[in-house]
């Protein structure tokens, strides 16, 4: 491959050399999700030891396009400038019916925005830029070559089972975030097991480098291309001038053989033309639409792949799990610092559950759309298909994959309602304004924070004076007043509260 990995050594650690130490908290697996929690409990002062199996980060882009709200949340790590910067940002998506455009999108107008609304870059490099983030924050003792292998939950705490090239030792920790993927050993050693469908059809997924100079293009996704006997096909442009593609192969395929190089390059060149283009990875998956019944057991609490997993239309797995990590790592930390009960993780699993099970949701439809299991899905595909050509009410049922957008965590336990038309609803991330010094979110601490638009009464968190100007975005007027939790999603809003109104919705966010 172009890309140049780097090993890192197996280094031995106290537990190694027969002394034992208690931490915080203990997370299995350094893909994304791990070093972002990693990186979020940090930032509240809580130290943690990561676990990761590989000396180095992953193969192959896999999760490949970061959504805004993953951007805003890495951005306070120093990694989302690096991504946008090393990456292909797009803002357009075009869907083709054979050779035929039906119609194009926008994600987001230009404008006073600070991320944009996708940017691709390949899983390696955001590995990279969140490793060498961790590797700046001394709070964190990122162990390679280490292999969770065994876990033992108990009433308040967790002991690992870790395997090394230099013999095995036990780890202990208050707190387990179960972060390791897919083959998570923390869920095999609980016994849990995920809930939900696997689909049969099986998808070509390579990253190629095309020697030519081609036209730019964003999203492009085909229905019954004549490049491609499949049903799909589709195809990303993404960092260091390479192409991602995935094409519809069916359910019975000879794996081995279709991830061969010659024969990706044939399709490849159907598709980009016939130019020369070589192959830097490929792999053959299945759509999953499976997750946890519960994401927290106790002192255990899984996070990103080792909770759900969905299918890659919509980029809605590894966006998912960035939100899982900043949804859990401040309420753990409260929890662990002592201001708000163990109740309050029960939360992470009401919201995040809440977010998997509309990911899913989301996704399964898409897969029925791409890949219909009935003669009469199939038809209404097609007809929609030809009807969207000219129609633009048909546009909509088009399906390739709803793009990843924040959850709204509404009805949470931590939410207060009042009687409020309008503006940001509770449940939802604040927006990123551009203020007149700066970007808002820039400006949040980790902690409750209030939005006064005027006069705020004397309150135990911060409090930022909003200008009216930022007043439509949020439906204010003189008097109205926000309340933000440390992961900047609202839980309260008021048009003129008193002081006892806002002390109690705190309490409430609290887990109270």
């Amino acid at each position: 491959m172009a890309y140049a990995y780097r090993s890192h050594p197996w280094r031995s650690c106290p537990e190694a050399e027969g002394r034992a130490l208690r931490h915080p908290v203990l997370i299995a697996g350094g893909g994304p999700v791990g070093l972002t929690t990693a990186l979020e409990l940090a930032a509240y002062g809580i130290p943690s030891v990561v676990f990761e199996d590989g000396d180095r980060v992953s193969e192959g882009s896999r999760g490949l396009c970061w959504a805004k709200r993953s951007l805003e949340i890495l951005d306070r790590h120093g990694v989302a400038k690096r991504l946008i910067d090393k990456g292909y940002t797009w803002n357009t998506g075009r869907l083709f019916h054979g050779e035929q455009e039906i119609y194009h999108f926008v994600l987001q107008e230009q404008g006073s925005h600070k991320f944009p609304a996708f940017v691709n870059v390949q899983q390696y490099y955001a590995e990279e830029f969140l490793v060498e983030a961790v590797e700046r924050q001394p709070l964190i003792d990122l162990r390679w070559r280490s292999k969770v292998v065994d876990v033992r939950p108990g009433p308040d705490g967790v002991v690992l089972e870790v395997e090394t090239p230099h013999g095995r030792y036990s780890a202990e920790g208050d707190w387990l975030v179960a972060a390791d993927g897919t083959r998570s050993a923390a869920r095999r050693a609980l016994g849990l097991d995920f809930q939900g469908d696997t689909y049969e059809d099986c998808f070509l997924i390579a990253d190629v480098k095309v020697h030519a100079s081609l036209p730019k293009a964003d999203r492009r996704f085909w229905f019954h291309p004549s490049f491609h006997a499949g049903d799909t096909a589709l195809c990303h442009k993404q960092a260091d001038d390479q192409w991602r593609v995935d094409f519809q192969l069916g359910p019975e395929v000879d794996r081995e053989a279709e991830k061969a190089p010659e024969k990706v390059i044939a399709r490849v060149r159907k598709m980009l033309g016939d130019h020369p283009v070589s192959v830097e990875w490929a792999s053959i998956y299945t759509f999953q639409g499976r997750r946890l019944e519960r994401f927290r057991h106790g002192r255990v609490l899984f996070a990103g792949d080792s909770a759900h997993q969905v299918s890659p239309f919509g980029a809605r797995g590894g966006n998912s799990g960035i939100q899982d990590a900043e949804n859990l790592a401040w309420k753990l930390a409260f929890v662990i610092q002592g201001k708000a009960l163990e109740d309050l993780l029960d939360s992470y699993d009401v919201e995040r559950g809440q977010a998997a099970a509309e990911n899913i949701r989301l996704t399964g439809r898409s897969t029925r759309f791409l890949t219909p299991k009935s003669p009469a899905e199939r038809i209404f595909r097609d007809a929609v298909l030809h009807l969207a050509e000219k129609h633009l009410f048909a546009r909509g049922l088009v399906n390739s994959g709803r793009l990843s957008v924040p959850t709204v965590h509404e009805g949470s336990p931590l939410n207060t309602e009042t009687d409020f038309e309008g503006g940001v609803l509770p449940g939802e991330p604040c927006p990123n304004l551009l203020m007149e010094h700066g970007y808002l979110l820039d400006r949040l601490p980790r902690d409750f924070v209030g939005l006064a638009f005027g006069p705020a009464p004397d309150l135990p968190f911060p409090v930022i004076a909003m200008p009216m100007q930022a007043a439509s975005a949020f439906a204010a007027a003189p008097g109205t007043f926000y309340l933000l939790r440390p992961d900047q999603h609202v839980v309260a809003r008021w048009q003129d509260p008193d002081l006892k109104e806002i002390l109690a919705a705190h309490a409430r966010a609290l887990g109270g």
